[in-house]
């Protein structure tokens, strides 16, 4: 009896066993169903991931899609606490990546034996990260990739079995069968979201939003009646571009963003009225192949690029798709108020308002895009008036005028740098005393030059008034700032910055200045214009420089600080004056530190006061800098390392650099954005030269040796050539060997 009733509760027990796996089945295969007959794959596995959970006896699940664009597995749905979106890449780091790279199931019975995973691929690894975040134990794992013909679609992930148990090969098969499934569910819906293309196709496909939240941005927006793309880049994080690159491959055509660095093409904005390019949204940009650039908002609306076609009649036009907000920051850049060029052109009087304001906007974009330079240069006949600005060394165009009022506009200027408007066959020069709104007053250095065809150029120099830069933070080499910080805080002698008109000779004697500027210590500076000021400091401009210096001597200094030492009489009284107890700084025109001595004992200086007073030259250069937000590294290859070295100097490398090649080695390079304007490059730093007033160089002055003499014994003395400091600044990752030529020579 006893065996009767063993047997036959074993018989039910298997009897249980087979109807608990066929329900089992039965419900893999309703889910299946369910998800096949979807319109929107998204939706139903959010809805189904309960159940899918339950069936599994799964704690929980994530269902990943693959991102083509970045080849990244993508979260749709999680259940659980997970942190936000989930982002792995296709690769043996992780255990779904790994299940997806290698196109096959993945059963793991304990994610934290490193043995187990290792049986799998050598360099798998489970990231604790997760369960640290979220406190959340992960223990078995079950993985297998979404595949359909052949491709790679995304991957289901089952979490611990809530029994604490392994999943089973049931659980495998019917897993399996569940990704089948999916596979074609999500092969269908890209196939019919291809069909039936939106604007919004490149977001879906990469899966940057679902079809839910982009239905709901959609209703949200109409809803508040303002543009579906300001929701998605303000409140759903879509990246602008991402925005820009979906339209553009909606409409075919490129996109235009807005920059602010953008030239404002003013003689394509005649006769179109402000009011009219804002309400329909619009604007003409740039001139490209001999076509006329337009950003627009939909260039599927038929009648507004008919009319846009009316407008520009027998010019050839086309159209660049742009966000809203971007073209009416347009229209605000490249017009003054609601005034239209059509008005400045119809009245051509130097006083006439629109003239008027015309010149401030340049004076103000040109000081706001942090210009040192503005250049006007008309052209004969009826050519449009180029403005080009110059940024960080480099001229770019501002803004194009139309030739009807170029002599408008160079009056004005002419008039407010207080020269004669009816001299045009002489240059001029001249200042402008400009208050920009809000206060700041800009001070600009104005020159006009008369040009082939009885034109007049116009070139004005930005003086805009500013703190100094703190001595730290000009970009000096260790040794180098040691050793400037010695020579500067010396009580009298003389000190010298040479280089180019705008190499930041200036800048860097304010700095040094900066540093020296206590309440014990009387500075006098004579400078023309005063570019820079300083509590403390006594600055005067306007004086002859060398009378400057002999009223500066009767006026007790500690310190001088001439503009420049242009003539003789200047640094005659400078050394003077170093030698009387006194520290003089000033600035050269000359190209390289050495060079500057010879200039001076040429210019007839007694080379034994001269010895005497030197206590050191600076040369300087301004490098463009690699833009930060958009520099991208690369390998650097044998040739340019060898390249470089070449130029520094083979044993001087080694012994000052002392970085050997290995194939590890990288350096970077500029991309472009935005924010430098597309040309890889933001700001600039300076590159030096240090020569030092030793003993040995004093005799050498003393003397009268050769440049290369003096060269020689510079760098003996621990001088690092311009090329030399820019080469190591390379090094830094923040400029390139392409810069460092443009501004050094060998």
């Amino acid at each position: 009896m006893l065996q009767n009733s063993t047997s036959s509760k074993a018989m039910a027990g298997k009897d249980q066993h087979h109807k608990s796996e066929v329900q089992y089945i039965k419900d893999i295969q309703e889910i299946c169903s369910k998800i096949y007959a979807a319109s929107n794959v998204d939706e139903i596995l959010v809805d189904l991931k309960d159940e899918i959970t339950s069936i599994f006896d799964a704690e929980r699940i994530t269902v990943y899609v693959v991102d083509g664009k970045k080849r990244e597995l993508v979260s749709r749905f999680v259940s659980g606490d997970e942190i936000g979106e989930i982002r792995i890449p296709v690769s043996n780091t992780s255990i779904a990546g790994c299940s997806a790279l290698k196109q096959k199931l993945i059963n793991i019975k304990d994610v934290y034996n490193k043995k187990e995973l290792a049986s799998i691929d050598p360099d798998l690894k489970f990231d604790k990260s997760w369960d640290k975040k979220t406190g959340f134990k992960t223990k078995q794992v079950l993985v297998v990739p979404v595949i359909f013909k052949k491709f790679l679609l995304g991957a289901i992930q089952l979490i611990n079995r809530k029994d604490g148990g392994s999943f089973a090969n049931i659980d495998e098969q019917s897993v399996a069968e569940l990704a089948k499934i999916l596979g074609i569910a999500l092969y269908n819906q890209r196939r019919m979201a291809k069909a039936r293309p939106s604007k919004f196709d490149h977001i879906m496909e990469n899966h940057i939003l679902t079809q839910k939240e982009l239905d709901k941005a959609i209703a949200d927006a109409r809803e508040r009646k303002t543009p579906i793309e300001n929701v998605l880049i303000s409140e759903l994080k879509v990246s602008k571009q991402d925005v820009l690159n979906s339209l553009s491959k909606f409409y075919n055509v490129p996109y235009v963003e807005y920059n602010k660095n953008l030239p404002i093409p003013s003689d394509l904005l005649v006769g179109l009225k402000v009011p009219f390019l804002r309400n329909n949204v619009w604007v003409p940009v740039r001139t490209e192949d001999d076509k006329v650039v337009i950003a627009i908002d939909n260039p599927q609306d038929l009648q507004k690029v008919s009319e846009i076609k009316s407008l520009f009649a027998g010019t050839s036009i086309t159209f660049n798709v742009a966000l809203k907000q971007d073209i009416l920051d347009c229209i605000n850049l490249f017009t003054t108020d609601e005034k239209t060029l059509e008005e400045a052109e119809s009245a051509l009087g130097e006083e006439d308002s629109a003239v008027v304001q015309l010149v401030n906007k340049i004076i103000t974009d040109a000081h706001n895009r942090g210009a040192s330079d503005i250049h006007l240069e008309p052209y004969p006949g009826k050519e449009n008036t180029q403005v080009r600005i110059r940024v960080d060394g480099d001229c770019t165009v501002y803004q194009t005028i139309p030739y009807a009022y170029r002599n408008a506009v160079v009056s004005r200027i002419k008039i407010m740098s207080d020269l004669d408007i009816a001299e045009r066959r002489k240059p001029q020069d001249g200042k402008i005393k400009f208050k920009r709104y809000g206060g700041l007053d800009i001070e600009l250095r104005v020159a006009t030059v008369p040009t082939a065809g009885r034109m007049e150029d116009v070139v004005m120099r930005i003086l805009s008034a500013g703190e100094p830069i703190p001595l730290a933070n000009m970009g000096f080499s260790k040794n180098n700032y040691d050793n400037f910080i010695s020579i500067i805080t010396q009580p009298y002698g003389i000190i010298f910055v040479c280089g180019p008109t705008g190499s930041g000779k200036t800048t860097t004697l304010h700095s040094a200045l900066a540093y020296i500027n206590k309440t014990e210590t009387k500075i006098w500076t004579a400078e023309d214009p005063v570019e820079i000021t300083q509590r403390g400091l006594r600055q005067v401009q306007g004086y002859d420089f060398a009378a400057a210096m002999r009223s500066f001597l009767r006026a007790d200094p500690d310190v001088i600080m001439v503009g420049e030492m242009r003539d003789k009489e200047t640094t005659s009284i400078g050394i003077e004056a170093s030698l009387t107890g006194h520290l003089v700084l000033s600035t050269l025109h000359t190209n390289s530190a050495p060079e500057s001595i010879t200039r001076l004992l040429d210019m007839g200086m007694d080379p034994f006061n001269f010895a005497d007073a030197i206590l050191g030259i600076l040369a300087q250069r301004l490098a463009r800098t690699l833009c930060k937000d958009c520099k991208k590294s690369y390998p650097l290859s044998k040739n340019e390392y060898d390249e470089m070295v070449r130029e520094y100097g083979a044993k001087e490398f080694e012994k000052k650099v002392n970085i050997p090649y290995t194939n590890k080695l990288t350096l970077n390079k500029p991309a472009g954005c935005i924010k430098c304007n597309n040309s890889g490059y933001l700001g600039r730093m300076a590159l030096h030269e240090l020569l030092i007033g030793t003993d040995e160089m004093k005799r050498l002055i003393q003397n009268n040796s050769p440049m290369d003499v003096l060269r020689g014994q510079a760098i003996k003395d621990g001088m690092l050539t311009l090329k030399q400091d820019g080469i190591e600044k390379i090094f830094s990752g923040n400029c390139n060997l392409l810069q460092v030529r443009k501004v050094c020579i060998d």
